[in-house]
């Protein structure tokens, strides 16, 4: 189970670390001043190639997860209602994934409307949800 469990730390710290720099890209992105093609198309390549490395960490991270849950039982029964808050959390960050798929997308198709402060406040969602999974791992406060 140690295994499993070292495994699944290293795919979350992984998938984390391109959940927070995607919109760091997307804030640069949003700054592109009109007309510099090749820095909006090398931040477009740089964002495509992040968010297809940050898919494939999410998917062992998720997976592993998984077998921790259901697997070993960690989180299930009485007093684990910390679990449930957790996998909300994971849902979450789901949601946010997906959302950095579509905010891409949009930047490709250029149709951004969104600016570099907005982009600069969606860049702590992650940052904010990886705290309460943290403290809900490692507290269990119910």
């Amino acid at each position: 189970m140690l295994w499993v469990k070292s495994f699944h730390i290293v795919f979350i710290a992984s998938w984390f670390a391109g959940l927070f720099y995607l919109p760091r890209i997307f804030v640069n992105l949003a700054m592109v001043a009109p007309g510099s093609v090749a820095e909006r198309q090398r931040l477009l390549l740089m964002a495509r190639k992040l968010l297809r490395f940050m898919t494939l960490l999410a998917i062992p991270a998720l997976a592993l997860g998984l077998w921790l849950w259901l697997g070993y039982g960690i989180g299930r029964g009485p007093g684990n209602g910390w679990m449930h808050a957790k996998l909300l959390v994971v849902l979450l960050l789901l949601g946010y994934h997906h959302a950095c798929a579509r905010l891409l997308r949009a930047f490709e198709a250029d149709r951004n409307t969104r600016s570099h402060v907005w982009f600069r406040w969606f860049n702590e969602v992650p940052v904010v949800l990886m705290v309460v999974a943290v403290v809900l791992v490692v507290v269990k406060p119910f």
